[in-house]
């Protein structure tokens, strides 16, 4: 995640017998990363074949800390950069920085993970020849503690766009509607409005429309007086009152009645109320922002809600993305994930997440959204078990595509002969020549190369393995950046 993100070019290998073969074909890293064996038998003679093969000043071993005879045996083969585990995307980058130094290159800039980083950073390859690439970079990760457990993470353009979209409305006091799918994070831009408003010092309450029947709801909002109802005991005061001069959200607000539209419509022209069985009425300064997921239009042409609240709830309008139109984010977000478990939960974990899992959860749909994606992560937290956790994606997505593939063939044509699949033929051809040019031009980084194709990372990942797609040698690699920006130059 780290080195990809960074711009790098990242090749696996299972073992030092495939590394060797690798070597022996042709590969000629920069930086070989070697994880030492977690078996009682390891020792740092393992990796003399890989010094045969590779330069030993560029081979870094990844060893616990009480393994020190590995290092003493990995030392005498000329072995010099050692990390210790678990290791930090800080001790990464500054051995990736080294490394960059040693060959008289600019290191890279790295993705920032804190607030206030809104900039789009160049990364630049350590390898050389190798091209970086200025144009069309991911976004830098930005995120914002919110409090608690909550946290606000944007790496998508859209989801720097609503970022861009609550820096505007900070001092601006109007009522915000939250759209999006169920799990999505609607809270969260709740939270993220409210800290970056006036009103932050005040409180922010919270009301699930959903949950409640009408004369409950009614009361939780509005409050009562003593004996306003069976079991009134005592006077009581409403979510309104309580959010004064603060924050209120209506989360699932087309779940309520047309009744309570009425009332709440109301309350949100006038600005005061009366609590259940009271003649007075309370007037209030509370902001109001609503969450749904609820299809709204659906909902104004059905007349399940009241078009007049709706255009009152909504002086602006936040829609939130779902995670599958966003998935540029998912490494980041299971990073955070990880990172923000419970200490009980995580003790022996040791933070590795592979990249096939990766892989496969980034072509996964996550119907649940976030919901969903933590709940995967933490069980797999939970089970210690990966290669579990990434059979299970792998069988969701072969049953995803299998529907898709189903749908898409029930009336079709029978295939024909001739013609019509010598164009197919070519039309693969070609689709597999571009996928492989503009893979290598971008050192193998994905997400770009879907980006410069214009396709999704997850139909992209698709392709990859239906046509199985193999890094070429670095010669052919340059040729082909050449090839995409010689295009790029003709377009304009």
């Amino acid at each position: 995640m780290v080195l990809e993100g960074a711009g790098h070019r990242v090749i696996d290998a299972a073992g030092v017998e495939q590394a060797v073969s690798l070597l022996n074909n042709g590969l000629e890293p920069d930086l070989l990363l070697c994880e030492a064996s977690l078996t009682d038998s390891s020792d740092g003679m393992q990796y003399q074949p890989l010094v045969k093969c590779a330069r030993a000043e560029n081979i870094c071993l990844i060893t616990k800390m009480r393994e020190q005879g590995v290092r003493s045996e990995a030392s005498a083969l000329g072995i010099r950069h050692f990390l210790d585990k678990p290791v930090t995307r800080f001790e990464l980058e500054s051995l990736v920085d080294e490394f960059g130094q040693s060959q008289g290159q600019a290191p890279p800039v790295y993705p920032c993970q804190s607030a206030g980083a809104e900039s789009v950073a160049a990364a630049t390859g350590i390898a050389e020849g190798r091209a970086s690439i200025p144009d069309d970079m991911p976004p830098v990760p930005y995120i914002e503690e919110l409090g608690g457990a909550n946290f606000f993470l944007a790496a998508s353009p859209r989801m720097l766009e609503i970022h861009r979209q609550v820096k505007l409305l900070a001092d601006i006091d109007v009522n915000v509607l939250i759209l999006g799918e169920s799990g999505t994070g609607k809270e969260v831009i709740a939270h993220l409005i409210h800290k970056n408003s006036r009103r932050q010092k005040e409180k922010f309450l919270k009301v699930n429309c959903a949950a409640l029947p009408a004369d409950l709801l009614e009361s939780e909002l509005f409050g009562h007086r003593l004996g306003a109802f069976t079991g009134a005991i005592n006077d009581r005061a409403g979510k309104f009152e309580q959010a004064n001069r603060g924050t209120l959200l209506l989360d699932e607000i087309g779940e309520i009645g047309v009744q309570m539209q009425a009332k709440l419509l109301h309350v949100l022209q006038d600005g005061q109320f009366a609590r259940l069985g009271a003649q007075e009425t309370t007037r209030v300064d509370v902001r109001v922002l609503a969450a749904t997921n609820v299809q709204m239009e659906a909902a104004l042409f059905d007349k399940t809600f009241r078009e007049d609240l709706y255009y009152r709830l909504s002086v602006f309008t936040i829609k939130v993305p779902p995670l599958r139109e966003r998935r540029e984010e998912i490494p980041y977000l299971i990073e955070q994930i990880i990172r923000r478990a419970p200490a009980e939960m995580t003790n022996g974990f040791g933070g590795n997440f592979p990249s096939r899992l990766m892989d496969v959860a980034l072509l996964y749909d996550w119907r649940g959204n976030l919901r969903e994606l933590r709940n995967f992560v933490t069980r797999m937290i939970v089970m210690r078990d990966p290669d579990a956790a990434t059979r299970e994606l792998e069988a969701k997505v072969a049953g995803s595509i299998a529907t898709d593939l189903e749908v898409r063939t029930v009336g079709a044509p029978p295939p024909c002969a001739g013609i019509r699949s010598i164009v197919r033929d070519v039309k693969e051809r070609t689709e597999i020549e571009m996928i492989q040019n503009a893979l290598e031009a971008f050192g193998w980084n994905r997400r770009r190369a879907a980006q410069y194709l214009n396709i999704s990372y997850r139909a992209l990942l698709y392709k990859i393995q239906q046509h199985r797609i193999r890094p070429w040698p670095a010669a052919d690699a340059s040729q082909a950046f050449q090839n995409i920006r010689s295009a790029r130059h003709s377009s304009l």
